[in-house]
């Protein structure tokens, strides 16, 4: 019988404990099989802090590491560091990564760090209890903002991608989204160019992945993309905002 698809190497057999409908799921299959195709399973270092993300561990079948909210990018650049042929990402939330670990973010892609960033971006908190993220829309319902977000009082939500792309010295930063089968295979390949320039030592690489939370959102998993489709995609537009080896092929 031909195998037409299976668990790849870079996950572990271990079942997902995501809510129903979450997207965490197909954000980890793309990220293992961009592993095994590049082949560096066994020299990957993944850094997951707390949020949804907290038990990584079990699931992705390199060396994990679980560090402090917030703090991923700070201990994926110790590690890079520490162990300069290894392939280091880390898997991170928007809360997380753009509240609690902003500093942490910003100065590592300033530094240009070598290191990739997986950036979930549901536009909400998860794992803690439905509270406001940076990224959280306009009028958009959190359990912090029960009358929904008032830009006047809490301001407007953070594009990561367009404020990281304003620094010189990062070398890859792109936005998918998690929302089709289409936008899926394109986010899988944004995945493996940033793990790729990991490997070759590039320098810094983020790629965010627009996705849904329909525990927090309160809407069935159908409803939840539909709305990330309707709302989320025109504030947070997919597409390159810096690649470096194009614009150094482009010059020559």
């Amino acid at each position: 019988m031909k195998i037409l698809a299976k668990r790849p190497k870079g996950l572990t057999d271990a079942r997902l404990t995501y809510c129903p409908g979450c997207l965490h799921g197909v954000a980890h299959r793309i990220i293992g099989e961009a592993m095994e195709e590049l082949d560096i399973v066994e020299k990957t270092i993944g850094i997951a802090p707390v949020g949804c993300s907290v038990f990584a561990y079990n699931f992705f079948a390199c060396d994990m590491i679980q560090v402090p909210h917030g703090r991923a990018p700070a201990v994926a650049t110790g590690m890079r560091r520490a162990q300069p042929d290894c392939v280091v990402f880390t898997y991170q939330g928007d809360g997380d990564l753009a509240a609690i670990g902003t500093a942490e973010t910003v100065h590592a892609a300033n530094r240009n760090e070598n290191i990739s960033i997986f950036f979930i971006n549901n536009a909400i908190y998860g794992m803690t209890g439905g509270q406001m993220a940076p990224t959280t829309l306009p009028n958009m319902r959190a359990t912090t903002a029960p009358y929904g977000r008032d830009v006047a009082d809490m301001g407007y939500p953070m594009r990561v991608c367009e404020m990281l792309a304003t620094l010189e010295t990062p070398y890859y930063i792109e936005r998918v989204s998690l929302l089709s089968p289409k936008d899926i295979l394109k986010a899988k390949k944004a995945v493996k160019k940033a793990l790729k320039y990991n490997k070759e030592k590039k320098g810094f690489c983020l790629v965010e992945m627009v996705s849904t939370c329909p525990t927090n959102w309160g809407l069935d998993p159908l409803a939840s993309i539909d709305w990330a489709k309707k709302n989320m995609l025109p504030v947070f537009p997919v597409g390159v905002f810096k690649d470096e080896a194009k614009r150094q092929e482009a010059s020559k």
